[in-house]
């Protein structure tokens, strides 16, 4: 009975180390500490964008790496890259690449417009992809034995807090809002996890978020109709895909 209690048990010293990790190494890159991007913006620009948005991400991926074989030692783990269904999550990975690539994002980078657009896109989703490794496939999965609400509250201040967003000149409204955004991700985001079991299919939904408000490579590139155009199809296929994908989870479960 002992034993499995603590395999249950929520471990808030894991907490703390990936939050630590994800957060030290992560912003170094995203506050440019030590003027990586001086050095980077002399390389082809297609190379700058990918080599900066995988170091800005790459304190949470480092961290989930890290700290999941522990998580792993106590219980099993149902969250992994491709979920339940590695073909549904890379039609669903697609979707938003194809989109931006056909339709072009404008840059400062003087590229090709739809060459971009792929550059932006793929660059944007593995960035989402490293995130999500943490968010979901560490966090989500080490506080599932939490209530929803207390589990995505938890995630969402987390997350908003691994921004370190009060430090800089936001006001504390815009802050407010960006925890509230977050604490709505994290619970819209982990039900998708919950269905999926996929760190691709929660990629795509956080890739959303990231066109729609965040994202400094795609954001200024594409009027207001285009981003509704992507978030409409984008949604409505995935929706799609994600139902079926429910219901033959919910029969393999029952087989």
């Amino acid at each position: 009975m002992k034993d499995e209690m603590e395999k249950n048990n929520i471990s808030w010293k894991r907490v703390v180390i990936f939050f630590i990790i994800a957060t030290l190494i992560s912003n170094i890159f995203r506050f440019d500490i030590f003027e990586f991007k001086s050095e980077l913006e002399k390389l082809p620009s297609w190379v700058f964008i990918f080599i900066t948005v995988l170091l800005e991400g790459s304190g949470v991926i480092i961290g989930a790496l890290i700290i999941i074989p522990f998580l792993k030692k106590k219980r099993k783990m149902e969250m992994s890259l491709f979920g339940t269904s590695k073909s549904k999550s890379l039609i669903m990975a697609i979707i938003p690449i194809l989109i931006l690539t056909i339709i072009g994002v404008t840059n400062d980078f003087g590229m090709e417009y739809h060459f971009y657009g792929l550059v932006a896109a793929t660059g944007t989703f593995l960035y989402c992809i490293m995130e999500e490794y943490g968010w979901r496939g560490y966090l989500q999965e080490e506080l599932k034995i939490l209530k929803p609400w207390k589990k995505y509250l938890i995630i969402g201040f987390i997350w908003y807090l691994w921004h370190l967003t009060f430090l800089t000149k936001a006001s504390i409204g815009d802050n407010l809002f960006f925890l509230g955004m977050m604490i709505f991700g994290s619970w819209g985001i982990g039900q998708v996890a919950e269905s999926t079991k996929s760190i691709i299919a929660s990629a795509c939904f956080h890739m959303i978020i990231q066109i729609m408000m965040f994202n400094a490579l795609i954001k200024n590139g594409i009027d207001g109709t285009e981003k509704i155009m992507i978030l409409g199809v984008s949604i409505a296929i995935w929706f799609v895909i994600i139902k079926k994908w429910e219901k033959e989870n919910t029969i393999a479960n029952n087989v």
